[in-house]
Order: structure tokens, then sequence, then C-alpha cells
């Protein structure tokens, strides 16, 4: 039981010296937990939290709008061609709406964006030539 009141034993000196690199260490790591903070750069306040927010929703919503306006006024412009009224509006309209659902997910980062060397135009080199 004296061994753990850190009374006798052989273990007196090797406390003290864990003792003072324990607190060694803790002074080492609150100098570098106080650079930390000084470093780390503030927090926008909630005014300009909420503006961000807005300008992003309207972006976002902007997005949407044009890809269904666009694949609406294709759709027209396509029936107005050929005389196949109402079909092409409708198809071109539900395309438009995917295009915008999609440029929304990829503006809000859920989708990543098309990359340049996709799958299709990835070309190795067959071993046997």
């Amino acid at each position: 039981m004296s061994d753990r009141d850190g009374g006798s034993g052989n273990s007196g000196g090797r406390g003290t010296e864990d003792e003072a690199a324990l607190s060694a260490r803790l002074k080492r790591l609150g100098e570098e937990l106080r650079e930390q903070r000084n470093v780390a750069p503030e927090k926008p306040g909630p005014a300009a939290g909420l503006g961000s927010g807005l300008t992003d929703a309207f972006r976002l919503a902007a997005g949407f709008v044009a890809g269904v306006l666009v694949g609406a006024g294709l759709g027209w412009l396509f029936d107005l061609w050929l005389g196949t009224s109402p079909f092409g509006l409708i198809v071109f309209l539900l395309l438009g709406f995917a295009a915008g659902v999609l440029n929304v997910l990829r503006e809000a980062g859920r989708v990543k964006p098309p990359s340049i060397g996709g799958p299709a135009e990835r070309v190795e080199d067959d071993p046997d030539d």
C-alpha cells in the first residue's frame, strides 16, 4: 500500500522525474495551444454569415432557374422548327430541370464537376503491342 501512496520503495526518485517530464510536456503543449489560437482566423460575425448564406442561396436558385428556362426555350424552338408541339417543350423542359438540379448539386459541392480525361478518354497501353 505504500507504493500507491508514493512513499517508500524504489520508485521514489522516478516519480519526481516523471512529474517533471509531465510538467514540461504540459507547459510545451500549453504554449503550442496558445500559438494555434493566435494563428487561427477569426470567424465572421452572424451578419456576415447571413449575407454569405443568402448569396449562396441566390446563386444556387439562379443556376436552377437558368437550367429550366434554357430547357424550356430550346424545347419551344424545337417545337416551332419541327412542328411537334408540345412534345419538344415537355422533353426539353424535363432535361432543363435535370440540368438545373445537377448544376445546383455541383455548386453545392455534392457532386464532383466533370473532369477532363474521364473514363471514356483514357487509353491504356496494350502490353501485347
